[in-house]
This record gives C-alpha cells, structure tokens and sequence, in this order.
C-alpha cells in the first residue's frame, strides 16, 4: 500500500482524498425516485438502533490506525472486540501522528479510506462484477487469500459499523451481494447485474417453448485451474433432460448455482460478521435497494440541491461574487472533481440518501458551509467535522478555480488547528 506524506495545513480536522474518490461513481445507475416509506423507514430504523443502545456508550471501540498500514491495523483492532462491545460502544478514531479531535471527521475518513482499500479488487477478496468497473462482488479465487473467512467476517462487521454510526461506504456492491447480506433468495433477475450474457441466455430459455430444441440436462460446466469439471444441479441431473415442464426448475437452479458459484462459504462468513453488528430483525425491514442507498449514499451530485442547502459565514452570502464564480468552478467541475470537493470538505465522497438536507457533520445534522478566511494567497481548507469550507476572497474567478482545484486535488491529510 503507498503512504501518501502528510500536507500539513493547519486545520481543525482537516482532509481531502488521496487519490480519485470513486471516480466510477458518477455513471452508476441512479437510483429510481425516492419513496416516502424509505424515508420513514429509515427514521424508525434509526430510532430503534438507539432506544436499543446501538453505539451509545458508555464503552468505547477505540482505532488507532496508521495510514500506511490502513486495513492491518482495522483488521487486527475491530476483530477483537466482542459482538456486544461492537453494538454498544461509541467509536474513536484516530491517525497516527495526527491530532485531529475525532468530533467524527477522521471516521468519516477511516471508513472512506477502508471501505476504498477492503472492497478494491487489488486485494483478491471482491472482483468487478461482469458488467462495469464500479459494483463488486465476492471474488471466487478468494478463497486462495489466507485467513480470507476472518477477513470476509471483518468486511461484514465494517458494514455493519457503517450502518450503525451512519457512515456512508465508498464502494457499491451488485444487487446479489445486498440480498446476500439480507438472506433474500436471488431470481433471474439478479443475474443481469452480475453477468449480462447468462442472464440474456436464461431469459430466452424462460421467454421461449424449448421442447426438443435444447440438449441440456441438468448439469453445468465448471472451469476448476483451468480445468472443466461438469456438475450436477441436483442428484443425478447427469440423467436429466431439461424440458419445457421442468426448465423452471433448471434456471432456479442455474441462477443459484451461478450466484453462489466458488462464493458461498464466504458471502457466509461476510453475512455473519455483519450480523455481529447489528441485529438481524433490524435489518430485514429494507428490500435489497434500499439497503443498497443506506450503505453507499447516490451517485449523481445534484448541483441545485448541493446550492440550495448550503450556508453562509464571515460576510458571504449566496450573491457575494466570490461565491458565484464559486458554483461557476463547481459547475464546470465534471462529477468525479465534485466528489472529490464534498470528500475535501465533508470527509465521504457519498450523498446521504436525502440529499444535501441532510449531510452530517461531528454531532448530527449540520449543511455544507462556505466561510470567508484567510489570504488571497492561501488555499482553500476545510473542516471535515463541520462541513465547512474556509474560502479566501479571491480577487478573480481563474485564481479561485485554480486554488479551490489545487486544495482539492493536493491536500491529504487531518491537523489540528
């Protein structure tokens, strides 16, 4: 893993991405209108994860991470604490050689950071899924990573953590993983998002009458190194035939088969740690989408709403020139450079699923903020825990873009002011 060098500019709680925060984020698929009921939904969750006592205390998960060892130092400090230490405790981060106050910015970051690094396809535990380079799923050759059940129970309770603080992760999983982790039995209509062709193949086998067309009986060709091995579906499926009257059958089994395929011991182990966080009755009150927003927040920046809940400090307001050529910079940044400001100043590339409204900051609700401070000749910085970016009255538009692209792109690290 590389170690990117603290920039030091004296801050509060002061950060910005190492490097391109999801940058795949800005095609995924959008998500579809947003119900009232989810909205409800999740309050109630909310609500009951806290009359329960999830997070509250008064014992404390205490990390203290070293950037360059970012994912040994989780791994080794979260799977040791109980299951109950893990529902009850608030939880403290902290970077080493960084005093940063964790009034919440460094856990933004942790999560970001490690949701980046655990769920990155490098490491051999998740691999793209067949149709695009941002949902991920569990790798089959995972199961050749050592110790790789420990590490799918640590994926699982960081999820889990995530859900509990309220933490948005920066990594989208396919829809089979999401109704993995709900214990929802997937349909055919899975398959599309994890492996279009299959699902094509099936879909017409459905969609079609296939007496005396095809010669398939119930089995399924494995590629093992290398080598094809061929499979029963079910007992004796080698004997078989697949006919109009059981094909029901066969593509039930098919689309299990090609679900679960060199993964199920782990989705097993993943599911279990998850469930070490957080109570399995909680959970099971969102379908597979729903929880899908909850855990990794919405892609697209919606500009309107980013500039209609955002406040104003220091003597600027939303008619200010500085602040105009401000969302003039914003609005000629493409998606992934936006994700990449709202990582600066908010420590989490993601959304909340109501949008803008309802960003969190150190202690509940708190809107993104533009201050005026500073020189002419200083950057941009930004206070993760507040939300709030520190804007110095730039006589002119280029020299704004120039500086608020260089703070963007640059910075890296948490301070104390």
């Amino acid at each position: 893993m590389s170690y990117v060098p603290p920039l030091l500019h004296p801050s509060h709680c002061l950060s910005s991405p190492q490097s391109s925060p999801g940058t795949q984020r800005a095609n995924a698929r959008a998500p579809a209108p947003y119900k009232r009921d989810f909205e409800a939904k999740l309050r109630n969750f909310y609500r009951k994860l806290e009359t329960k006592g999830y997070g509250q205390g008064p014992g404390k998960v205490k990390l203290i991470i070293r950037r360059d060892h970012l994912l040994e130092d989780a791994f080794n400090q979260i799977m040791c604490y109980s299951r109950k230490d893990l529902q009850r405790s608030k939880l403290y981060v902290s970077f080493v050689g960084e005093d940063g106050l964790d009034y919440s910015g460094p856990s933004r970051e942790f999560f970001f950071l490690v949701s980046r690094e655990l769920f990155n396809p490098y490491y051999g535990l998740f691999e793209y899924s067949a149709n695009d380079t941002y949902t991920v799923q569990i790798s089959p050759m995972s199961a050749f990573v050592d110790n790789h059940h420990e590490w799918f129970r640590f994926s699982g309770r960081i999820l889990g953590l995530a859900l509990v603080h309220q933490y948005l992760l920066d990594a989208f999983f396919t829809r089979p993983f999401y109704k993995g982790l709900l214990r929802i039995p997937c349909d055919l209509s899975d398959l599309e998002f994890l492996d279009e062709e299959f699902h094509q193949s099936l879909q017409w086998m459905k969609d079609n009458d296939i007496e005396d067309m095809l010669d398939l009986t119930f089995t399924v060709n494995e590629e093992v190194f290398g080598q094809i091995t061929e499979r029963e579906l079910k007992p004796g499926g080698a004997g078989i035939p697949v006919s109009e009257k059981n094909k029901k059958e066969y593509i039930e089994r098919m689309v299990k088969w090609r679900i679960e395929r060199g993964v199920a011991q782990q989705t097993e182990s993943l599911v279990r740690g998850f469930y070490e966080v957080v109570d399995v009755r909680l959970v099971s009150v969102f379908d597979a989408r729903e929880l899908e927003l909850v855990i990794a927040g919405t892609a697209e920046i919606d500009l309107a709403d980013w500039r209609n809940n955002t406040e104003y400090r220091g003597g600027y307001h939303d008619n200010h020139i500085v602040i105009r050529w401000f969302w003039a910079a914003v609005e000629r940044f493409n998606n992934e450079q936006r994700l990449r400001l709202l990582q600066f100043v908010t420590g989490t590339s993601s959304i909340p699923y109501e949008g803008f409204a309802s960003l969190r900051g150190s202690n509940g609700p708190r809107r993104f903020c533009v201050e005026k401070w500073g020189k002419i000749t200083s950057l941009p910085r930004a206070h993760t825990c507040f939300n709030r970016l520190d804007l110095p009255p730039y006589p002119s538009f280029s020299m704004l873009y120039e500086k608020l692209v260089t703070a963007v792109e640059e910075t890296s690290t948490f301070g104390l002011e």
